[in-house]
């Protein structure tokens, strides 16, 4: 639809042969200096071509009541979004993620949505939504919606009808079921199922004497997946954006969309949860394998248009094999490319032996399928605070930023996170906007700490907005901003911007193979990138003391293209023996092998 995307990366041969990354080099690679030149990648042919947009992209995921705000509402919107899109293409983002901007009634901020193929009002128009793509596409940024697949908003006109008359025709579009009789005489939900967010998954409803079924809130019902209005309905909404131009969807709750048929109890395991439910394994709710055939459906109607779009599913699937069949069952790649890797996203601690067991395992997946890792997204606590120490945090940012960009596959940022932007929870629970974080308190916060405003410059409300923000801009950002750490060479900003900078020069970091080394050192995960004759070595020391290590390699020596921290010889060429290369703590090297 996009066809070809737009990499600019000045000096790019320049840069493919010369030993290091100085200041004047990096202005050029990032377009802000003499030399900055355009690169056109082709799309590729087809879906899973080898050329394949995607799989060069770096996605970079905006949540939009807290990226911008245009016209001073205290509310991120879509004009908000557009006027920083030269930040993004400065920054060397390829494509974004934007989380719902239908209209909702907001209970799950946008994750409860009562119109497919309208914008919210809160978020602009959609002649503000076509602009924004075409001042995308000129950019060479696509856009990637969300597709909330699994249920609706109560409020979808969809549900008001379902839930008018059991024999109303959109009866069916829904999961409708009679109690059962409990052990104390009285009528109850039909089994044990429960919400993500807390007590039973059935609501009953007085107008037809049934209950319905919601994963997730009360006011979020499971549409009926079994229904082929259902899915003809739903592949509608899919065609609809793709004719506005959008470069593919991130599939919400994917896992989540059938039921058992025969609606037996969940498993009880040890335990409460937050909201005082007994702990439950979801046995009955997730991963049926049905789940399957409708991705291979989604995949054949977004397939039907032009620009290779993309699919990335919110895959939050307990080992590889089960992320493995996301790619399509008996590998026949016909269903997503790019499923999110949430077993490496939640070590949740610097290990190397345990980062490098799950790449090892993604690298070998049986569907030879294009890995796509994140750290941080709308529903996590930042990974500034996860895998940070409490002492070192700013130089683990780095590090991870270093494990994100130069691994192979396809790398998915959050907002926030290349200026180091650290979860804030509310103090008290009158200042709680999730709807979990008011049920669950105070073991349960919510979700607002990893979704407070972005963060542009020191100002009052950093810049996200002239009027109130809808949630508070935290103390941190006096000093982390993107104004204040674009001067700072070794801020964790300028260390993205670097790192984005050496991804979209060196064709061994954007499309190489992946090798791990040294894969008995409990501290420092290394790995090389080989593309023909090139070859990187990439060694990330994950822990608090300085370490050596000797990789053997082909070469002897290696040219470093950047280190960090960047110490007293900054951003000057640097020669290393492979025999022993010395790393501070939590530092990283990227080097050429010579």
């Amino acid at each position: 639809m996009l066809g070809a995307v737009e990499l600019r990366c000045g000096l790019l041969l320049g840069m493919m042969t010369m030993v290091g990354l100085n200041a004047q080099m990096v202005k050029a690679a990032t377009g802000e200096g003499p030399g900055a030149a355009a690169i056109v990648v082709p799309a590729g042919a087809g879906a899973g071509g080898g050329d394949s947009w995607w799989r060069h992209a770096v996605l970079y995921e905006i949540y939009p009541r807290s990226f911008q705000d245009s016209n001073g509402d205290g509310i991120g919107d879509i004009n908000g979004i557009t006027s920083r899109l030269d930040y993004l293409k400065d920054l060397g983002i390829d494509a974004i993620w934007i989380t719902p901007m239908y209209p909702s009634p907001g209970v799950d901020y946008g994750y409860d949505i009562s119109d497919y193929t309208a914008i919210d009002p809160e978020y602009g128009t959609m002649a503000d939504f076509d602009h924004m793509v075409a001042e995308a596409k000129a950019r060479g940024i696509r856009v990637i919606m969300d597709y909330v697949i699994n249920h609706t908003s109560d409020q979808n006109a969809w549900f008001k009808e379902s839930r008018s008359s059991r024999d109303n025709p959109k009866r069916d579009w829904y999961v409708w079921r009679d109690g059962k009789i409990g052990e104390d005489g009285k009528l109850g939900p039909p089994n044990n199922w429960q919400s993500w967010f807390g007590h039973s998954a059935w609501t009953w409803d007085e107008t037809t004497k049934q209950y319905y079924y919601h994963y997730f809130y009360v006011q979020q019902p499971d549409l009926n997946w079994k229904n082929p209005e259902v899915r003809k309905a739903m592949y509608g909404v899919l065609e609809f954006w793709m004719k506005h131009g959008v470069a593919g969807f991130r599939i919400d709750a994917v896992s989540r969309l059938f039921e058992d048929p025969e609606m037996r109890d969940d498993p009880y395991m040890p335990g409460y949860n937050a909201y005082g439910d007994r702990n439950i394994q979801h046995k009955y709710t997730d991963d049926l394998p049905e789940v399957h055939d409708v991705l291979r459906e989604v995949r054949k109607v977004v397939d039907a248009f032009p620009g290779d779009p993309v699919l990335v599913t919110e895959a939050d699937e307990p080992n590889i094999g089960e992320l493995t069949k996301m790619y399509g069952v008996d590998g026949k790649n016909d269903e997503v490319q790019l499923p999110m890797d949430f077993q490496i996203a939640d070590v949740n601690e610097l290990s190397a032996v345990k980062f490098r067991k799950l790449f090892d395992e993604v690298e070998a997946n049986t569907a030879k399928g294009q890995p796509e890792y994140f750290f941080s997204n709308h529903d996590q606590r930042r990974q500034w605070d996860r895998y940070g120490d409490g002492v070192h945090n700013d130089q683990i940012a780095k590090l991870m930023a270093a494990l994100l960009l130069t691994t192979r596959g396809t790398p998915q940022m959050y907002y926030g996170e290349e200026i180091g932007m650290r979860t804030t929870d509310p103090a008290r629970i009158e200042d709680v906007h999730d709807p979990i974080g008011k049920l669950g308190w105070p073991k349960e916060k919510g979700r607002d700490g990893e979704r407070t405003p972005m963060q542009w410059d020191a100002s009052v409300h950093a810049g996200f907005t002239t009027g109130k923000p809808w949630l508070p801009v935290p103390p941190s950002a006096a000093t982390y901003n993107v104004q204040v750490e674009s001067q700072n060479p070794d801020s964790i900003y300028s260390t993205y911007k670097r790192l984005l900078a050496l991804r979209k020069s060196e064709p061994a970091l954007r499309d190489g193979a992946y090798e791990a080394v040294n894969e008995s050192d409990e501290h420092v995960f290394a790995y090389l990138r080989k593309s023909g004759d090139e070859t990187l070595l990439v060694a990330l020391n994950m822990s608090a003391a300085a370490r050596t290590i000797a990789v053997k390699s082909a070469g002897r020596e290696a040219d470093v293209l950047y280190r960090s921290p960047l110490g007293k010889m900054g951003l000057k060429a640097e020669t290393v023996s492979l025999g022993k290369i010395e790393l501070e703590p939590f530092g990283f090297v990227v080097a050429r092998v010579k």
